[in-house]
């Protein structure tokens, strides 16, 4: 069994400290820097690569890094969270993302079930409910075929699936495999619910309850205000409606619902794009066999992460190098910055899955740790992110680490030449730029026109985002945020942080309130 420390307590954290920091502008400065570019670099599953030629580190770091792996027994704790180990301390659960898209060790078994075969046996269910509504055999009321899925749901119930969703529309319709629209409501602002069955046919749309207590309250209000309005319509919302749940939630056997697909206690909101959560959407938009190419792509990153080696374990590594960032060189933000259109909403995704993972201040055994954990993290699509925040990024007086993601080929194939370049170069062109523009800046005698250069980054390298790359490009993220839960010694798969704020609004629901919370709710007119 590998040992739980702090990471302040490890020798080679130690070393790591003391070592001397290393310039990103002289690194990466002539032929020096590109030959660096040539051999920072880590395959990835699926065509992807990660590049680490801008980050601050040369091999004395590196080794420290690699030893800083050993010592944590980063491997040896992924091995037990994969084979079953209670690895969510806080809530006494195992940790299963990873079996909902592969085997990698042994059969877990829970309870005389065979978690693996549970989660195909519900991707099964899933494939066969979609496949006969994309065929006509379920219909609405009036025998005719369902054109839309709405998703109503919060959190990792809204941002991952959405993500994936996004990421993979335009490229099913370019390649022919686009079935189904799909929509979100996860805000339990009316306005969200209002806008989207505005944009949809109610008649023709099939709606998505993700809950997996069954009691969120936001997604049960936002399931009401649906309801009103398919009855409104004249329609019957159980010939409409599905859940995503647990077994024993109160949505499992109700008839009103289509059809119920299950999800556990062993998998995170925020690691659940790979379960029944993410499944059902995105079977119902794009087919089974996409699903299952997406699921391909994720295991195949999930089996480059055994790698005990951490220079060639790019998930590791990456982990590592934030790490070294937020814990030696003192740096609290990370940006991560999609050169993909198709992945709007992929930093949105992140920000929750590491916030929420790391953002804590106890340890594993509830103890306070005495360094820094999860950074902040935002993120923009470039080239727009470029003509926003970048300027504090380039010249502001906090430096603020990167994770660009970048494609050499668009997924539509459609593009057309300007100024003798395409749209699809001169996207890259940008990525190229902006990575050398932040390592080395520019001196100039005006201070305005001075750029520091010595803003670290990193770059995800694929030739187009397919099904497997996307799946890769989650995994590779998933597998980092536990890396570095490991390395700080924390929980990152319980979110008690949220819990509070619902405990108290549903005192001011109640009209259970005193003091500076009713004075608010008084404010709002509660």
């Amino acid at each position: 069994m590998p040992e739980w420390n702090n990471l302040d307590t490890m020798r080679s954290f130690k070393l790591l400290k003391d070592a001397p920091k290393v310039s990103v502008r002289r690194e990466m400065a002539g032929d020096k820097g590109a030959d660096r570019v040539k051999s920072c670099c880590v395959p990835m599953a699926c065509g992807l690569a990660y590049n680490y030629a801008a980050q601050p580190v040369n091999a004395d770091i590196l080794e420290k890094l690699s030893a800083l792996a050993d010592e944590a027994q980063l491997a040896e704790k992924y091995a037990e969270l994969y084979s079953g180990g209670i690895i969510n301390t806080g809530e006494k659960r195992r940790v299963l993302h990873q079996l909902t898209r592969g085997q990698l060790g042994s059969d877990v078994i829970i309870d005389g079930v065979n978690k693996r075969e549970f989660y195909t046996a519900q991707q099964e269910k899933i494939a066969a409910f979609a496949g006969k509504v994309h065929s006509g055999e379920i219909t609405n009321e009036q025998g005719e075929r369902f054109t839309t899925v709405v998703q109503i749901g919060i959190g990792g119930s809204d941002l991952g699936p959405r993500a994936m969703y996004l990421a993979l529309e335009n490229w099913a319709k370019a390649n022919g495999l686009f079935k189904m629209e799909a929509r979100f409501i996860s805000n339990v602002d009316p306005g969200d619910a209002v806008n989207v069955l505005k944009s949809t046919d109610l008649a023709r749309s099939l709606y998505i309850i993700v809950s997996k207590s069954g009691t969120t309250l936001e997604t049960l209000t936002n399931e009401a205000f649906v309801k009103d309005a398919l009855q409104k319509a004249g329609l019957n919302p159980s010939r409409h409606m599905l859940a995503v749940t647990s077994e024993t939630s109160p949505l499992a056997k109700s008839s009103d619902y289509l059809a119920a697909f299950f999800m556990d206690d062993f998998i995170g909101g925020r690691y659940s794009s790979c379960s029944a959560v993410g499944g059902a959407v995105l079977t119902l938009a794009f087919g089974a066999e996409v699903f299952a190419r997406f699921l391909n792509g994720a295991h195949a990153q999930d089996e480059l992460a055994m790698n005990k080696d951490a220079l060639k374990n790019p998930d590791m590594l990456d982990a590592l190098i934030g790490v070294y960032q937020r814990n030696v060189l003192d740096l609290p933000c990370t940006a991560v910055l999609p050169y993909s259109q198709a992945l709007s909403r992929f930093p949105a995704h992140l920000q929750q899955l590491d916030m929420e993972s790391n953002g804590k201040s106890v340890n594993r055994f509830g103890k306070p740790v005495n360094y820094p954990t999860g950074p902040i993290i935002f993120g923009e699509p470039g080239t727009n992110g470029q003509h926003s925040f970048y300027q504090l990024l380039h010249q502001g007086t906090d430096t603020v680490p990167l994770q660009f993601i970048g494609f050499k080929r668009s997924q539509t194939g459609v593009d057309v030449e300007i100024q003798g370049t395409n749209s699809q170069q001169k996207l890259c062109a940008n990525v190229a730029a902006q990575i050398m523009a932040f390592a080395c800046g520019k001196d100039d005698e005006n201070p305005n026109k001075c750029f520091a250069g010595d803003r670290p980054s990193s770059i995800i390298v694929g030739e187009s985002l397919t099904p497997e790359a996307l799946g890769a490009l989650l995994a590779h993220f998933e597998n980092k945020v536990m890396f570095q839960g490991f390395l700080w010694n924390i929980n990152s798969f319980d979110q008690e942080g949220v819990q509070l704020g619902k405990v108290l609004a549903k005192r001011v629901l109640a009209r259970d309130t005193d003091g500076a919370l009713k004075a608010y709710s008084e404010l709002l007119e509660i």
